[in-house]
């Protein structure tokens, strides 16, 4: 089984031809080609590429070119706008893109979105139409994000980030796992998965982070490793872990049978998406 990785962020430098929205606390470009560079350093195959909502919110062009100059390695999702009219005919559009295989919607506490929004109902509703999952950040706002799995129970959620809140920078929060009953309450719905994404980040020990273990074994109980999509959240995490210190912990822990990674890393991902890299 390949490894996929279920959530990157890959862009280009801050330019007038391309600027960005805002500037995180990220390298100041990872292009195409390194993010390849640095997935082969460790043995990843493929990855969700998930268009930069911080660098480029809805415009997600630069994913487009990057896909199309390493098509076996990376899929797309791009956030969409409930805001937007014509997101009907974006959702479209997007499907007919190569590459394309679902979209985002993001229901952060910041975001200030209301979850009875229509224009996420048209969203919602346009995903099942043209069969994409819907990726949804909801951390900070997981009660928010089940009133959206339960009232849309045809759409396929996948839940970012393991729906917890997590840092752009050291040290973790005082109580990262505080949320996790709710976040095993979400896994009662069929309609929804779960990336163990940026999981690392959550630690308050030095790499390998053995901390995270025994929390990620009630998420892995209570959702089927088979709905659970390891990644890293490269380059989000940069200023956390790099992207070996997100890769070697799940790679070589004992707490994981060879069966086990090969779903977790990988197989259920593929199936999540539908897509699975190409050699």
């Amino acid at each position: 089984m390949p490894i996929i990785d279920s959530q990157v962020h890959v862009y280009e430098a801050n330019t007038p031809a391309r600027p960005w929205h805002s500037v995180p606390n990220w390298p100041d470009q990872v292009n195409g080609d390194e993010m390849v560079a640095a997935m082969d350093a460790v043995g990843v195959d493929g990855a969700i590429f998930i268009s930069a909502f911080s660098m480029y919110q809805y415009d997600a062009s630069y994913a487009v070119e990057v896909q199309q100059a390493h098509p076996s390695r990376f899929a797309l999702v791009k956030p969409v706008d409930p805001d937007d009219p014509a997101v009907a005919d974006v959702i479209a559009e997007w499907k007919r893109t190569p590459g394309t295989v679902g979209i985002r919607i993001m229901m952060a506490p910041e975001v200030g979105r209301d979850p009875s929004h229509p224009g996420l109902g048209v969203i919602l509703r346009e995903a099942v139409r043209h069969d994409f999952p819907v990726n949804m950040l909801c951390w900070g706002n997981i009660d928010a994000g089940i009133s959206l799995v339960d009232r849309f129970p045809d759409t396929r959620f996948i839940i970012d980030h393991l729906a917890l809140v997590q840092p752009r920078t050291p040290p973790a929060p005082e109580e990262p796992w505080a949320e996790l009953p709710k976040v095993l309450d979400l896994a009662k719905r069929p309609n929804a998965v779960i990336k163990v994404s940026g999981a690392c980040t959550l630690s308050k020990e030095p790499y390998p982070f053995p901390d995270i273990w025994d929390p990620l074994a009630r998420v892995f109980d209570a959702w089927g490793l088979d709905r659970c999509l390891w990644g890293t959240d490269w380059t989000r995490a940069f200023a956390v872990v790099n992207y070996e210190q997100a890769v070697e912990p799940f790679r070589l822990t004992d707490r994981l049978s060879d069966s086990e990674r090969a779903t977790l890393m990988g197989g259920a991902c593929a199936k999540a998406y539908g897509w699975a890299p190409t050699a």
